[in-house]
């Protein structure tokens, strides 16, 4: 319910502040317009910021309209269940992403492993055709 200035009036230079008067259908229409603007503006909607944006306390919402509050909590429900099955959603595909780098790791060892074994085999040899090619090392035919 947005707050409007007092009514005011001058006669013979007095100020009469009178009280606004209430209207529970302009209020309850107001608040239905707040949980609209608060669903619109991508903000978490919940009773406060409802009440915030139509510029009354919360607890006039729990206490002079709870069927409208039963409204937002219903708002407020389907927002977190959204939310949840979003987020679970990205949770399987963050799983999914996981599993696939796993099974490169996984690949990657094998050949890494396979590389460093073959790395060594080549080392050995080039140790022994460098003795040979000091002199190290004689080749030839041995008899038993």
């Amino acid at each position: 319910m947005a707050k409007s200035l007092p009514a005011r009036s001058k006669v013979a230079g007095i100020v009469n502040d009178a009280p606004r008067k209430r209207d529970r259908e302009r209020t309850l229409q107001e608040l239905s317009l707040a949980l609209v603007r608060v669903q619109q503006s991508g903000k978490k909607v919940t009773l406060k910021a409802v009440a915030d944006e139509a510029k009354v306390s919360p607890p006039l919402i729990h206490n002079r309209y709870p069927d409208f509050a039963e409204q937002v909590r219903a708002v407020m429900g389907k927002a977190v269940r959204r939310q949840r099955d979003e987020m679970a959603d990205l949770l399987i595909k963050e799983r999914e992403k996981n599993r696939k780098l796993r099974e490169l790791v996984s690949s990657q060892l094998v050949e890494i492993f396979r590389l460093a074994s073959v790395n060594e085999a080549l080392r050995i040899e080039q140790s022994l055709e460098k003795a040979i090619g000091e002199g190290k090392i004689v080749r030839g035919t041995f008899k038993k």
